[in-house]
């Protein structure tokens, strides 16, 4: 059966941090289950934006300092990618406090943008994925905890998202956006493709309400972690007393026949309901998840897309 770490935890303070990832881990046989000498390990936070980075709309530097850390001392070579919604993530990284660490640590930044993979999908023919990430030996996910005004709420599944290069993302919020169910079934493939080792979440400082930037900070003092980025999912949804049915990437991996259940889940630590969140803010109203544009802009986007993907695969 699927296990699901969940914990309380209050602090990013560097020790008190390291002993509840320990205590997080533990059930699985600690980092050193997930990680052997030699690996090259993707770590892979939400580097949303830099616009607001007091404001929780990202995975915490902290948390990326200890899990590298864990990831070193199992024998692993930890490096940081992502591909922002807005910036560079050299960029992003910078605005949110983590070029210290990533000096301290010498843990590579690493820009998602131009190395493109393609994955056989009959759904999504031009799906490509960062080939970093593909051909890491390791991924750990890092996502935040936080409400989404187009998807109701993001998680390990949504995060993965910033595997896919670039402006390759603006372009399939085009192709995909026009119907939710498919949108949110082309994250699952994404999740599926990439197959993340480990997911480990970062709820101790959460983001609410109209995210995922435009919301506030929400103290919810969780962490969370599975080798199963879908069940982690439903477990958080379900801690939150957020309804499946409110979010699409739920909904979707439901269909695929993927994790869907509480039922389905152990939990050898706490289990959700001992941490459940009473009156955790939703967005106050939902976005298109295509930007609402018109027609011919969607049009110019789908064109410019498909001759970028059609060039040779770096």
């Amino acid at each position: 059966m699927t296990q699901v770490s969940l914990l309380k935890a209050q602090s990013y303070e560097l020790q008190e941090l390291r002993n509840s990832l320990a205590s997080l881990l533990a059930p699985f046989g600690g980092m050193s289950a997930f990680v052997k000498k030699g690996d090259r390990v993707l770590l892979k936070p939400n580097l949303l934006t830099a616009s607001r980075p007091t404001k929780e709309c990202t995975t915490r530097k902290e948390i990326v300092y200890c899990v590298a850390q864990m990831v070193m001392e199992a024998g692993g070579k930890p490096f940081l990618g992502d591909s922002p919604a807005f910036g560079s993530a050299e960029g992003v990284a910078k605005a949110n406090g983590y070029l210290d660490l990533c000096q301290e640590l010498n843990l590579p930044i690493i820009e998602f943008n131009s190395h493109k993979y393609p994955v056989e999908n009959e759904n999504f023919h031009h799906l490509r994925l960062s080939k970093e990430a593909m051909e890491a030996d390791v991924v750990i996910n890092l996502p935040k905890i936080k409400s989404h005004m187009q998807l109701t709420m993001t998680m390990g599944v949504k995060n993965l998202f910033g595997c896919v290069p670039g402006k390759m993302k603006a372009w399939w919020h085009m192709e995909a956006g026009k119907d939710v169910n498919r949108f949110g079934e082309m994250l699952v493939e994404t999740a599926k493709a990439i197959q993340p080792n480990l997911t480990i979440i970062d709820g101790i400082s959460a983001h609410e309400g109209n995210g995922p930037s435009a919301g506030e900070p929400r103290e919810l003092g969780v962490l969370g972690a599975s080798d199963d980025v879908f069940a982690l999912d439903v477990a958080i949804a379900s801690l939150l007393n957020v309804e499946p049915e409110l979010v699409p990437t739920l909904n979707a991996q439901k269909r695929l026949g993927l994790c869907s259940e509480l039922e389905n889940i152990e939990f050898p630590l706490l289990k959700p309901q001992e941490l459940a969140i009473n009156d955790w803010k939703l967005p106050s109203a939902l976005m298109p998840i295509d930007f609402g544009l018109p027609r011919v802009l969607r049009s110019t986007f789908k064109h410019l897309y498909i001759r970028f993907v059609k060039e040779p695969l770096l």
